[in-house]
C-alpha cells in the first residue's frame, strides 16, 4: 500500500499496514493464518517432529536400569518438546500483539534516517479506521488461537512436569 509523503512521512517498511503484511507473508508467522484444521496438522506435525529429533538425546540421560525407564523417557521427552513450542508460541504471540498494538495505536513512532531521531505520526481518520478494521478482525483471532494454543501446551506442560517428578 502506498501513501504519499505529504500525507504519511513514516517509511514504506514502517507502516503498521506494511508490517502486518510482511507478518503474513513470512513463513513462521503464517502459519497461524491457516484454516484451524491446518493450524492443528502444523502443530501436532512440528510436536512429532521435534520429538523425534530430542528422542536420541533423551535417551541417554536416563538410566536403562530405572523401573520406569520407557514411561520416564517418554515423559522427559514431551517436556522438552513442549518447551520448545511454548518458546515458539510466545515469538509469535509477541510478533503479531506488537503488529496490533501498532495498528490499533492513533499515533506511529518511526525513525526516518536511522539516527535515533525518532518522530510521531497521527494517523489519518482514513487510515486508522482501516489500521483498527485490519487489527480486530484480521489479528485479533490469530492471537486468540495463539493464546489458546499456548494455555494447552501450558497445561500439558504442568502435567508432563508433575507426573516426571512423580517418578
Amino acid at each position: 500500500m502506498f501513501i504519499p509523503k505529504d500525507i504519511c512521512p513514516v517509511p514504506f517498511d514502517q507502516l503498521p499496514v506494511n508490517e502486518y503484511n510482511a507478518l503474513k507473508r513470512s513463513c513462521f508467522f503464517s502459519s497461524v493464518t491457516f484454516r484451524i484444521d491446518r493450524y492443528c496438522q502444523v502443530v501436532i506435525g512440528l510436536a512429532i517432529g521435534l520429538c523425534i529429533i530430542f528422542s536420541p538425546f533423551t535417551f541417554f540421560t536416563i538410566p536403562y536400569s530405572h523401573l520406569f525407564f520407557r514411561f520416564k523417557f517418554l515423559l522427559l521427552d514431551l517436556i522438552i518438546v513442549n518447551t520448545i513450542l511454548i518458546i515458539m508460541l510466545l515469538r509469535l504471540y509477541l510478533g503479531w500483539s506488537y503488529v496490533m498494538k501498532r495498528l490499533l495505536s492513533a499515533t506511529v513512532f518511526y525513525e526516518e534516517s536511522g539516527w535515533y531521531d525518532g518522530q510521531l505520526w497521527i494517523k489519518t481518520p482514513e487510515i486508522m479506521t482501516k489500521d483498527r478494521l485490519i487489527g480486530l478482525y484480521e489479528i485479533n483471532p490469530l492471537l486468540k488461537r495463539i493464546n489458546y494454543t499456548l494455555i494447552i501446551t501450558l497445561s500439558l506442560f504442568f502435567i508432563e512436569c508433575f507426573l516426571y517428578y512423580l517418578l
